[in-house]
């Protein structure tokens, strides 16, 4: 059984648990929170739930752990400390940034002779392979990222980190007319602000300037300032009622051209449509968990992306099952 640890526990770190009781090779070996350990209630039975600086107590009892903290502040230092001790699994989703979290990654697991993987999720993630993939199969194209319409956990959480806000949703989405000019092979030139717009809910603390907290949003870099957003403020009960869910997904689409001549079009389409934004996070980063784990027992160590990781090394199944079921 591979021993899986869990750092932090929210919304993505649930998500985590809920797809460790599907596996039958992993198990949750401990979870890790900042917070009161004894206010934290996990759903798996027999499970510690641990303070985070107890965390190297636990350097022989468990071989991957899955950090489940935000992009904004947590990742970029949390993942390269635990990575000098245990092989790290992340869901770092700042794209301006990657460059620079990955070598700080790979430089703490070089150190600590681990495996870690970052920016594991749906995007970055599956819509990178997707991306890649419709590349080098069409090199002559573009490529086209629609997100949502659904709540980004990242986004939302940076909204969160503001003075002021007690909570807060934001919402990606998709600016129509793009999308269909894409999917007709139009092969529009479009800027970031003419793919989506970004819609923000923000429960504002008693006595919180509300106007501040508006432009800290609305010029906030790699976030929202190259975007058209709205922030409306609404009260407790409103976002209870209607923005509990946590849905998402979206499509990555190339259009080409092949043939001698260069002129047959063709378009790549990979979409998805997700319930729970962090239930289908978790469960991917729970495939690459496993794959960190066996990359580790072959003696490997350094810093992976989802580019860096055969598909095989993701699956419960053997390289026999999956070419006769699935290949």
């Amino acid at each position: 059984m591979i021993r899986v640890g869990i750092v932090g526990y929210g919304n993505l770190a649930k998500g985590v648990e809920a797809a460790l009781m599907h596996t039958s090779d992993m198990k949750l070996e401990a979870v890790f929170t900042r917070r009161d350990p004894a206010t934290v209630a996990i759903k798996t039975s027999g499970v510690p739930v641990c303070p985070y600086d107890s965390l190297a107590d636990y350097k022989d009892k468990i071989d991957v752990i899955v950090n489940c903290g935000g992009s904004a502040t947590d990742l970029p230092v949390t993942t390269p400390q635990i990575a000098q001790n245990f092989n790290v699994i992340d869901s770092f989703d700042t794209h301006a940034n990657i460059t620079s979290h990955f070598a700080n990654s790979d430089e703490a697991s070089k150190k600590g002779n681990k495996i870690s993987i970052i920016s594991v999720g749906w995007d970055p993630g599956l819509f990178s392979l997707a991306r890649v993939y419709m590349n080098a199969v069409l090199p002559n194209g573009q490529d086209y990222t629609f997100w949502g319409r659904g709540v980004s956990q990242g986004h939302s959480d940076a909204i969160r980190r503001i003075e002021g806000v007690e909570d807060a949703r934001q919402y990606t989405v998709p600016v129509e007319s793009a999308v269909r000019s894409v999917r007709a092979g139009e092969m529009p030139n479009l800027s970031v602000r003419d793919k989506h717009t970004r819609e923000c809910y923000v429960v504002a603390k008693d006595g919180a300037d509300k106007k501040k907290i508006e432009e800290q949003i609305k010029t906030m870099p790699n976030y929202f300032a190259d975007y058209d957003t709205t922030v409306t403020f609404i009260t407790k009960e409103e976002m209870a009622a209607n923005h509990s869910g946590l849905p998402h997904g979206g499509s990555v689409i190339r259009s080409g051209f092949t043939g001698f001549a260069g002129d047959t079009p063709q378009t790549v389409e990979f979409s998805l449509k997700l319930g729970s934004n962090p239930e289908f996070t978790g469960s991917v980063l729970i495939a690459y968990a496993r794959a960190a784990y066996r990359l580790s027992l072959s003696g490997e160590c350094g810093c992976r992306t989802v580019f860096d990781i055969a598909p095989a090394l993701l699956c419960e199944q053997s390289a026999a099952q999956l070419r006769a079921h699935l290949l």
